[in-house]
């Protein structure tokens, strides 16, 4: 019986940028067929572990294994794009072509494109590609990678803030097309700042602080570790609560009336109180993303090096000109592309999509 290969797996990443730590030991599983949402702020390391499994730049010597469909990103990176699509949060696109021909030519670097689906996308985005691509907007720019990612017949997509520079309107075609990728098996991989986005979008989600994964799972499974907000009016003294196993930062009012937060483990054996006690009316609710998200940055990073901050905040620490460049939104692929070649290219020839992030 043949075994799984999950579409990223990473042990132990490493990756410096001078003295900063920008990856220090991160694990990341994403199985395949999943949405898997990656989360954390600003120079925590999301970007450069996306051109880390790109194969744009390199760990460290010291670091351990990366596999992305079951190869090395490093080694195997002309194959693997061909069987993958990016996105980038910072678009830049030629600017004497028209979108369209931004689209079709990024798409005949893999084989082609599906011509149905790529008008289809146009319409659903709303994009007009008969413009010069100096002329669009920054929102009509992601657009256009956005439109080239996903008409491709790709089996993992790697999104670094999709949706930067979109209206909610098509945030939400966005979101549908997660739903479609899914749907046909694919395996998507979405860092995004839209906390709403993930919670809605995603399997399982992976927090990342200072290098470092700090939380990974899906969401009932972290929801189950926390606390949820409870909120009762009783017939009985609800000062009573106050000696109940699990049941935190009691507010009462009116006698009756109070708010707590209570530990999902405990939720059953409260709700026996709750009862004795005779309940009026109830309201539990479980903590959102966002609470989860920002539990684990309400207090200083207790890693290691204090320096996992990310290049992008500090001027030490940028790429070395062999790991510069560019980072096209569909990678190049095709049998005349030198690998070695694209590993130490300084961007002369500039690629129609790039991210002007660093970490």
């Amino acid at each position: 019986m043949s075994q799984t290969v999950d579409a990223i797996a990473t042990q132990g990443l490493r990756k410096s940028f001078g003295q900063v730590k920008a990856l220090d030991g991160l694990d990341l599983t994403v199985a395949q067929g999943e949405i898997a949402g990656f989360l954390g702020p600003n120079g925590a390391g999301k970007s450069t572990t996306i051109r880390l499994l790109l194969g744009l730049i390199r760990a460290d010597k010291d670091s351990g294994p990366a596999r992305v469909l079951g190869q090395d990103p490093w080694r195997d990176a002309v194959e693997l794009h061909k069987r993958l699509a990016y996105v980038p949060g910072d678009v830049s696109l030629w600017p004497t072509l028209t979108g369209g021909e931004t689209i079709d030519y990024l798409g005949s670097l893999r084989g082609g494109l599906d011509a149905t689906k790529r008008d289809a996308l146009i319409e659903r985005f709303e994009l007009d590609p008969t413009r010069k691509n100096r002329t669009y907007s920054k929102g009509n720019r992601q657009k256009v990678a956005l439109v080239a990612a996903l008409a491709a017949d790709a089996e993992l997509y790697l999104f670094d803030e999709p949706t930067s520079g979109l209206d909610p309107l098509m945030e939400a075609v966005f979101t549908g097309c997660l739903s479609e990728i899914k749907a046909a098996g694919a395996t998507v991989l979405l860092s995004s700042h839209i906390l709403a986005e993930v919670e809605k979008t995603c399997d399982t989600v992976t927090i990342i602080r200072a290098g470092r994964a700090v939380e990974s799972g899906t969401l009932a499974d972290m929801r189950h570790l926390t606390r949820s907000q409870v909120e009762v009016v009783l017939r009985g003294p609800a000062a009573a609560l106050a000696r109940v196993s699990g049941v935190h930062n009691l507010q009462v009012s009116d006698a009756v009336r109070a708010s707590f937060a209570c530990d999902n483990a405990a939720l059953e054996a409260v709700m026996a109180e709750l009862v004795e006690l005779g309940i009026e009316s109830l309201t539990c609710t479980p903590p959102s993303l966002e609470e989860l998200f920002l539990s684990h940055y309400s207090v200083p990073a207790a890693a290691p090096s204090q320096l996992a901050a990310g290049p992008d905040r500090h001027g030490a620490g940028r790429r070395s000109d062999s790991e510069s460049g560019p980072a096209p939104a569909q990678p190049a692929s095709g049998s005349d592309q030198n690998a070695s070649e694209r590993h130490s290219s300084s961007g002369a020839n500039a690629p129609a999509v790039a991210s002007n992030e660093e970490a």
